[in-house]
């Protein structure tokens, strides 16, 4: 199954154009060299209700996956984890143990990070950290899971 993938950058800054989002086009990459198909992407502020727009709007447009990048910290204008959770049929915590975990290695800063997945009706969405190299990182070490969490998540359920 090929996976169509959108990315939702989370800035105040990259949304207000103060700075070029660099966040975006890393998972853009990420995203080619695993052969999925970008076929969404929106840069929105630190708002709950932005955030959810950009999601929803990423699975109209066909998005099995959702990667969002920002808004994962401990800074009062991080909430992207509040936003997916306030949309979400259920969160799926495994995936930000694992991210926690693997990036200790890398920061000692990770503990602070409030990564995420949950499913959204039929999609994945993963709440990644906003560095570029962070956000890649943390999809890597989460990229085992995810075509068989797209497939089981995508599957039409049959009555008994």
């Amino acid at each position: 199954m090929q996976i169509h993938v959108g990315i939702v950058t989370v800035s105040d800054r990259a949304s207000q154009g103060i700075y070029e989002d660099l966040g975006g086009p890393a998972l853009r990459q990420a995203s080619s060299q695993n052969g999925w198909a970008v076929v969404a992407e929106e840069i929105v502020p630190d708002d709950a209700s932005a955030i959810q727009r950009a999601i929803r709007q990423c699975i109209a447009r066909g998005s099995h996956l959702v990667l969002t990048t920002g808004g994962t910290g401990v800074s009062r204008r991080d909430v992207t984890p509040e936003a997916v959770r306030a949309i979400a049929d259920r969160e799926i915590p495994g995936f930000g143990e694992v991210m926690r975990m693997r990036s200790l290695a890398l920061t000692p800063n990770a503990i602070l990070s409030r990564c995420l997945a949950a499913a959204v009706g039929p999609t994945l969405v993963i709440c990644l950290p906003g560095k570029p190299a962070g956000a890649v990182d943390c999809l890597g070490f989460v990229l085992g899971a995810i075509p068989h969490t797209v497939k089981v998540l995508q599957e039409v359920p049959t009555s008994c």
